[in-house]
C-alpha cells in the first residue's frame, strides 16, 4: 500500500472539492515545496486529526498481554499438524506480544525451537533456547529442552558441548530427582541414543542450502568507479538538457557484467498484507503468514525467528544487532507511530525515515540553519548532507573551494564531482512537482502535515535531535513550529519523488508444499526502497541490463553486450514481452510523464499485427501469424487459410484445461504421465498459436521441471522470445545423488520469472 488507506485518501479528496476555488488555486500555482506545504498544512483542522486517529486505531501494533497465550495455542494446533513453518510464525507473533523477561516470552522462545529443531535449522534452534533461558524459562521445562539442545549440537558435529550438556543433564537428575518414573525412563533412553550418536559421529559437515545466494552476496565490483560510488568504472555519469542525467559504457560491456551493487539508502518493508479490524478478520489477532513475519524489518533478511521490537508487536528484525541499529537510527521514533504508518502508506513512511535517516550525515550544522526563516526559502537542493543546508541552498551552482570557485556540473555530485549513495543524492532525485496533479499534492501535503503534528505530539525532542541551541529546545507552540515545517517540506519533497523514484525490491519465494516433487516459485514486492545509483539509469521497454535483490542490496548486470559509449537502459515496468506499445506508452505517461522513444517502442509502431506475439495465433497450414477481427486471415500472401476468433478462442481454452491437467500430474509425482500429457498439448499448440505465445512458453517450462524432477541428463533451450533472452538449462544427477544445476543467462529480465514493478525514474 503505497499511498494512504482509501478512507483517508477520500476524506481528503472530499475536503478539497469543498475548498472556495481561490484557495485551491492557491496551493495549484504554489511553486515551491515550502509554499504547497505550509498553505496546505494550514488547512489541517483538529477533525481532521481525529478522523485520521480513528482509522489508525484498526491496526494493532502495540502489546496485547492476552496475544501470547492465543498465538502459542495456535502454534501447537499447527505443530501437531506438522506444520512447522505455521508454528514457527505463529509462536513469532506471541513472541511479538510478550513483555521481556516473562514466562510468555520464554515458552514462546522454547515452542519455536522445537519447531526450528523440526525444520532442520539447528543453529537458530540453539538461539532461541538460549533467549528462553534469558527470558525465565520454568525450571521444571528445562530438561525436555536441554535434550533438545544437545541433539543439535550433536547434528551440528559439536560433540564436545554436547557431551557436556549431556553430562549436565545427568547431573541434574541426579541432584535433584523430581521427573516421575515413567518420564525419567524416557529421558534416560533418549541420553543413551544421544550417546551413541556422538560416538559413531566422528564428523560432520553442515550443507550450505542457500549456496547459490551466498555466491551472489560475495560478488562484487571488479573495479570501483572512483565517480559514482557502488558502481562498476565500465560506466560513466552523463547529463543533458533533455533526459536528465544518465549512465553510458566507457568500455565494451560483456553479458553478464556486474554494474552496479547499490544497497538501499533507505528501505521500507511492505505491509500491503496487514489488515485493519474493521475488514473483518475473524479475530482481532491475525494468524495468516505475512512478508512482516517472514523477513527482518531493517535489513530484509529471510528470518523464521525474529527478534521483535521491545516496544511494539509489529517491528522485527533477523538479530539483536539489526533491531538495535534500527533502533538507533529510526525505530526510536517511529515505535509509537506504527498505526499511523500504516494508515498513511508506504510512501508516507519512506518519507519519513528518510529524513530520519539524514540526522546522522551531517547534524552539527542544523543548529544554525533551523533559527532562520523558512517560509521563503525553496526545496532545491545543496552542497551539504545536511537535510536544512541542503533544504536552504540552490540546485548546482558555484561553490568555494581553497579560496577558488568550482562549478558542480552534474546535479548530486558533490564538489569534486563525485556523486554518491547519501542524503544529497537522495534529495537531487526529481519531485516532478510540477506533473503532479493538485489534488494528489494536496493529499500528501495534509498527510505529512498530520505526521509532523503526531511527531511532536508524541517526542517532541525527536525533531531536534543532535541540537544544541537552548532557545530551539523551548517549548514547542501548538502549530506547526519552524523546526517540523523544514522536515515536512522535506518529507513532502520525498513523498512527490517515491511515484518516479521508488524502487520495488523483490525476492523469490517458493510457492506450494515442499513435498511436492515440483515446487513453484514467484516474485513477491518485500519493500519500497530509495537506490540513489539505480536510479540514473533510463528507461527501456528492450532493456540491456537486468536487476536482481539480495537483502536491501541490488545489483544492476549487463544482460546483453553493450558498446562503449552506448547508454546502459533499464526497465521500468512496462516491457516489449508483455505490453503493446499503447499500453506502455499510457502507462509511462500516467506514472512517470514522459514518452517512450525506445527502439522497441519505435518499431511496434509500425508493427501491423493485432495482438501482442505473446497473444497472438499463427496459421496451421504455414505458421506464418494471422490477423483480423470477428475472422483472421493468414498473413501470408501465398495462403488463403482464415478461421474465426471464436474457434480459436475455444481452442486455446481447451488448451489450458489440458495443461492444467498435467500440472495436477506433475504435483501429484506423476511425472511420466505428466510428460505425455504435456508433449499433447506441446503439438496441439504448435498447429495454431505463435511460438512466442505465452501458453507456450508455460508447457516448455512444465516440460523442463517434469524432466528436471525425473532426474534425466538433459539440455533444454528455451528460444521463445517472449523471453527475451535464451536459457540454456543444463540438469546432471550424479551416482551420489547429487543434482548439480549450471545456468547458462543471457537475462535481460525474464517476465515470465520476474516480472518488473513500476519502480524507477531518475
Amino acid at each position: 500500500m503505497d499511498l494512504p488507506v482509501e478512507e483517508w485518501k477520500s476524506y481528503i479528496l472530499e475536503k478539497w472539492a469543498l475548498l472556495p476555488k481561490s484557495v485551491q488555486v492557491t496551493i495549484s500555482k504554489a511553486e515551491t515545496l515550502s509554499d504547497i506545504f505550509l498553505h496546505s498544512s494550514s488547512l489541517l483542522q483538529p477533525e481532521d486529526e481525529m478522523f485520521l486517529k480513528r482509522l489508525s486505531r484498526g491496526y494493532l501494533v502495540g502489546k496485547d498481554p492476552n496475544a501470547p497465550l492465543f498465538y502459542r495455542e495456535e502454534g501447537n494446533k499447527k505443530f501437531q499438524e506438522k506444520d512447522y513453518t505455521g508454528a514457527t510464525v505463529l509462536y513469532s507473533k506471541g513472541v511479538s506480544h510478550s513483555r521481556p523477561n516473562t514466562e510468555d516470552t520464554s515458552l514462546c522462545y522454547a515452542n519455536r525451537s522445537a519447531a526450528l529443531f523440526h525444520l532442520g535449522q539447528y543453529e537458530t534452534c540453539l538461539e532461541d533456547i538460549v533467549r528462553a533461558q534469558m527470558h525465565g524459562y520454568p525450571e521444571r521445562l528445562q530438561p525436555k529442552m536441554m535434550l533438545r539442545k544437545a541433539e543439535c549440537l550433536v547434528l551440528l558435529g559439536r560433540l564436545q558441548e554436547a557431551s557436556q550438556t549431556i553430562s549436565d543433564l545427568e547431573s541434574s537428575f541426579a541432584a535433584k530427582p523430581t521427573l516421575a518414573a515413567s518420564q525419567f525412563q524416557i529421558l534416560q533412553r533418549t541420553l543413551c541414543r544421544l550417546k551413541m550418536k556422538i560416538q559413531k559421529k566422528e564428523n560432520l559437515t553442515e550443507t550450505v542450502s542457500a549456496a547459490l545466494t551466498k555466491a551472489f552476496e560475495d560478488m562484487d565490483l571488479r573495479e570501483e568507479n572512483k565517480q559514482i560510488s557502488s558502481a562498476s568504472a565500465s560506466v560513466s555519469l552523463c547529463t543533458d538538457p533533455f533526459k536528465g542525467r544518465y549512465l553510458i559504457a566507457t568500455k565494451d560491456i560483456l553479458p553478464g557484467e556486474l554494474l552496479v551493487k547499490e544497497d538501499a539508502f533507505v528501505s521500507v518493508l511492505n505491509p500491503a498484507e496487514v489488515l485493519p479490524l474493521h475488514l473483518g478478520l475473524e479475530s482481532k489477532w491475525d494468524t495468516r503468514v505475512t512478508n512482516g513475519d517472514l523477513y527482518c524489518h531493517r535489513c530484509l533478511k529471510r528470518s523464521l525467528a525474529p527478534v521483535p521490537c521491545d516496544g511494539c508487536s509489529y517491528a522485527k528484525y533477523c538479530s539483536q544487532e539489526c533491531m538495535q541499529q534500527a533502533w538507533d537510527l529510526y525505530h526510536n521514533i517511529e515505535c509509537s507511530l506504527g498505526a499511523l504508518l500504516l494508515t498513511l502508506g508506504v510512501f508516507c513512511h519512506v518519507a519519513l525515515r528518510s529524513t530520519l535517516l539524514a540526522r546522522f550525515e551531517d547534524a552539527g550544522e542544523v543548529t544554525r540553519k533551523l533559527c532562520g526563516d523558512i517560509s521563503n526559502k525553496d526545496t532545491r537542493l545543496p552542497e551539504s548532507k545536511n537535510l536544512v543546508q541542503t533544504l536552504s541552498y540552490d540546485l548546482g551552482g558555484e561553490s568555494e573551494k581553497n579560496g577558488k570557485t568550482v562549478e558542480t556540473p552534474i546535479p548530486g555530485c558533490d564538489i569534486n564531482g563525485k556523486y554518491e549513495n547519501n542524503y544529497y543524492a537522495v534529495c537531487n532525485l526529481l519531485p516532478h512537482t510540477e506533473n503532479h496533479s493538485a489534488e494528489y499534492k494536496f493529499l500528501c501535503a495534509l498527510s505529512i502535515s498530520a505526521l509532523c503534528r503526531q511527531l511532536e505530539a508524541a517526542s517532541p525532542q525527536a525533531l531536534m535531535t543532535g541540537l544544541t541551541s537552548s532557545k530551539l529546545k523551548a517549548a514547542m507552540a501548538p502549530v506547526l513550529c519552524p523546526e517540523s515545517s523544514i522536515w515536512g517540506v522535506a518529507m513532502l519533497r520525498h513523498m512527490l519523488q517515491l511515484q518516479c523514484n521508488a524502487q520495488a525490491i523483490t525476492a523469490i519465494q517458493q510457492t506450494g508444499s515442499k513435498e511436492n516433487i515440483i515446487t513453484d516459485s514467484r516474485q513477491v514486492r518485500l519493500a519500497t526502497g530509495i537506490f540513489p545509483v539505480v536510479s540514473l539509469l533510463n528507461h527501456s521497454c528492450s532493456p540491456n541490463t537486468s536487476m536482481s535483490f539480495v537483502s536491501t542490496v541490488a545489483t544492476v548486470r549487463a544482460s546483453q553486450h553493450i558498446g562503449k559509449g552506448q547508454e546502459i537502459l533499464h526497465c521500468y515496468g512496462p516491457h516489449e514481452s508483455r505490453m503493446g506499445v499503447a499500453e506502455r506508452q499510457q502507462k509511462l505517461r500516467s506514472q512517470y510523464f514522459f514518452d517512450c522513444t525506445c527502439p522497441a517502442c519505435q518499431h511496434g509502431k509500425h508493427r501491423t499485427t493485432a495482438e501482442p506475439r505473446w497473444e497472438a495465433f499463427c496459421c496451421c497450414s504455414c505458421r506464418a501469424l494471422i490477423q483480423g477481427d470477428e475472422v483472421l486471415s493468414c498473413g501470408n500472401a501465398s495462403c488463403t487459410e482464415s478461421v474465426s476468433r471464436d474457434h480459436l478462442v475455444s481452442r486455446l481454452q481447451d488448451l489450458q484445461q489440458q495443461v492444467g491437467i498435467a500440472r495436477k500430474l506433475l504435483r501429484n509425482g506423476k511425472l511420466e504421465r505428466a510428460i505425455q500429457q504435456l508433449l499433447g498439448c506441446q503439438h496441439d499448440a504448435e498447429s495454431f498459436l505463435s511460438a512466442e505465445h505465452s501458453v507456450v512458453g508455460e508447457i516448455e517450462d512444465d516440460l523442463a521441471q517434469a524432466y528436471a524432477a525425473l532426474g534425466m541428463t538433459c539440455v533444454f533451450i528455451f528460444c521463445s522470445k517472449r523471453q527475451v533472452g535464451v536459457v540454456c538449462l543444463v540438469l546432471t544427477l550424479a551416482s551420489s545423488g547429487w543434482l548439480s544445476l549450471v545456468f547458462q543467462l543471457r537475462l535481460p529480465s525474464l517476465p515470465f520469472c520476474f516480472p518488473h514493478f513500476e519502480n524507477v525514474h531518475p
